[in-house]
């Protein structure tokens, strides 16, 4: 495996770093996953068994959780991602977000999952880095226990609809 960095076997380009192990990512974005798993707490997903937590660090050090809320009417449910988003724009109109954590994992288990997040998510993420125009990083789990953290929300979703494009 390659050093770089410091760190035996982390992948990395001009738009993202691939993390073999949660512990390979800076202090900061540990903490911010931490806090994403605290919100797995509150999620509610009583059909699906799959819980998603978020929590978006913003400019004002302000941290916002949110968790997935689903519904027996499947499409009136929200992702964890949105949650947080929404409910930061809501409280803290001004405050542009710099860093978004997401955790996944069945209800049932212990380990978190690969769960990146879905198109209606990355659509909103996008959104709210046009916003401020100011890219932000989003770090997620993805297979065989890596990490991914991006170094904006817009590669997630390439060739993508925003407000330029009305």
């Amino acid at each position: 495996m390659a050093l770089k960095n410091g760190i035996v076997g982390m992948s990395e380009n001009e738009d993202y770093i691939i993390y073999n192990r949660l512990e390979e990512l800076d202090e900061a974005s540990q903490w911010l996953v931490n806090k994403a798993n605290e919100a797995l707490k509150t999620s509610y997903s009583p059909y699906s068994k799959f819980t998603v937590g978020a929590a978006a660090l913003l400019n004002n050090s302000e941290v916002i959780l949110g968790s997935n809320q689903e519904n027996a009417s499947y499409p009136a449910g929200l992702c964890a991602e949105r949650v947080a988003l929404f409910q930061a724009g809501a409280r803290f109109p001004h405050a542009a977000v710099i860093r978004l954590a997401i955790v996944a994992k069945r209800a049932n288990e212990e380990d978190l999952r690969a769960g990146g997040p879905c198109g209606m998510c990355r659509q909103v993420m996008l959104e709210f880095e046009q916003k401020f125009n100011l890219p932000y990083e989003v770090i997620f789990r993805i297979e065989d226990g890596k990490w991914i953290k991006t170094k904006s929300a817009q590669i997630l979703l390439p060739f993508s609809f925003g407000k330029r494009n009305l």
